[in-house]
């Protein structure tokens, strides 16, 4: 028997092996580290985290701002929101009051 020949039939006997096992290593591979993979999983994770957090950050100043606005509807106008905004808007205020004033380019409304 040639040399050859004894080589040809291993790697014959070798290549469904090889073959299987390259798929196995692909698919391993993309369930860690590809685009829908255990790592991008967590990734995504991490980020859907961050957004709840934000938007229940939101959801709180937007109701703050429903309740400031609600203070000015005239239905149920509130006078001391009333007091608060005229006061802003004229920028005047009472010689007893303290006032702290902000930087530039900063508002408090």
């Amino acid at each position: 028997m040639s040399w050859t020949g004894m080589l040809k039939r291993r790697v014959a006997a070798m290549l469904p092996a090889l073959l299987f096992l390259s798929l196995v290593g692909y698919f391993g591979w993309n369930a860690t580290q590809g685009d829908r993979g255990l790592q991008s999983f967590a990734l995504r994770q991490k980020q859907l985290v961050q957004v709840q957090g934000e938007l229940a950050r939101a959801i709180a100043e937007r109701e703050i701002w429903e309740r400031r606005v609600a203070g000015l509807r005239t239905q149920r106008l509130d006078p001391d929101t009333l007091d608060e905004r005229a006061r802003a808007m004229l920028t005047v205020a009472d010689p007893a009051e303290l006032v702290v004033p902000y930087g530039p380019g900063r508002r408090v409304f």
